[in-house]
């Protein structure tokens, strides 16, 4: 029988435009995992964190900046592993920057794209979608209930 495992979390940061949300996507860099995929902030949720306390911290790490605004998609990244026969619950994030990131050494560039153009550059059907989804949620607005941190 399958595991079921919650070990990542998907980050979306965005910054807010006077027209639409433009989402920041980082480029793997070469000799890491995913080398020069674009993809949005990710990371593994240690043992004594809660899935948003990682989001936070990923955040932090690979683009130098704590959000301005932090909240919960009320939706996860499902996705399944054949090697492991495990499928993969991952809390998804929504996350607004005020600058530019600061790159670590797990990426050598960054862009930032409106949600349709950013989505065209992700591989993964999921986060494709959870990065439309974080679109309609800003330009619908966010329920307070969703909100970790201003």
């Amino acid at each position: 029988m399958s595991k079921t495992s919650i070990r990542v979390v998907d980050v979306y940061p965005y910054r807010e435009t006077s027209v639409n949300p433009e989402f920041l996507l980082l480029r793997r860099a070469p000799d890491t995992k995913y080398a020069g995929q674009w993809r949005m902030v990710g990371g593994k949720i240690r043992t004594d964190e809660a899935a948003w306390e990682t989001g936070l911290r990923e955040v932090k790490e690979e683009t130098g900046q704590a959000p301005t605004h932090f909240w919960s998609l009320p939706s996860v990244n499902a996705f399944y592993e054949w090697q492991e026969d495990r499928i993969n619950l991952s809390p998804a994030f929504g996350a607004a920057l005020s600058d530019d990131p600061t790159l670590d050494d797990e990426h050598d560039a960054f862009g930032w794209w409106p949600a349709r153009e950013a989505a065209q550059r992700l591989d993964w059907p999921e986060q494709k979608r959870l990065l439309r989804l974080a679109d309609r949620m800003l330009r619908d607005g966010i329920p307070p209930s969703l909100v970790i941190a201003t």
